[in-house]
């Protein structure tokens, strides 16, 4: 399937992940300075600063974490871009970022700083997985999917996937991945069953 929408590449459809790409870069070119301001900092958000709810999943903590990050853009993006509108997506990965965020704030007293896109790519995942099943209940659409779930749940059972944890310089908030899976899969739902919102489009 991903073979199948790389032959059929169009441009105009990379708009909006080669400009989060942009940013995502720009923001990493900041430095320590940019990071501090922006990262999600517990103690800073209750005292007033509520933008970080939001800039800390634009910031990394280095550049093998920027660098994975953006991987994980474009290859979302082959996989599932034509399943939901630009507009869509941009509703999706809103979502993924408040749950993320919201989960943190509610449900993870002792999460000091969190940095980092992962926990919202996990929501464009799971909005893609659910828009493939959809769309086409075939064996292949069911294993990604169960391995998807697997993955979340042995992040919550044994920690962060042994690959992944030794290819990162900072601890794996994996809490991250599945409030923004959350967040992605419950707008996504809603999308879905919405026909009017189903063909919405830029």
């Amino acid at each position: 399937m991903a073979l199948e929408r790389l032959l059929r590449f169009r441009p105009g459809e990379w708009v909006l992940p080669l400009g989060l790409v942009v940013l995502l870069l720009a923001l990493g070119l900041g430095g320590p300075d940019t990071i501090a301001a922006l990262r999600y900092e517990r103690s800073a958000v209750l005292g007033g600063e509520a933008w970080r709810l939001v800039t800390a999943h634009l910031v990394h903590g280095d550049a093998a974490h920027l660098g994975w990050n953006i991987v994980g853009v474009l290859v979302v993006w082959v996989l599932f871009a034509r399943d939901f509108s630009p507009r869509q997506w941009l509703v999706v990965m809103a979502a993924s970022t408040v749950s993320a965020s919201l989960g943190f704030l509610l449900l993870e007293p002792d999460l000091a700083w969190y940095v980092g896109f992962s926990g919202v790519l996990h929501g464009c995942t799971a909005a893609g997985l659910l828009a493939w099943l959809r769309s086409a209940r075939d064996p292949l659409t069911w294993f990604v999917t169960g391995l998807f779930v697997a993955k979340l749940a042995w992040e919550h059972v044994a920690g962060a996937l042994p690959f992944t944890a030794a290819s990162m310089s900072l601890p794996v908030v994996h809490e991250a991945h599945t409030y923004g899976a959350f967040g992605g899969a419950l707008v996504a739902l809603w999308i879905l069953c919405r026909p009017r919102m189903r063909g919405a489009s830029l």
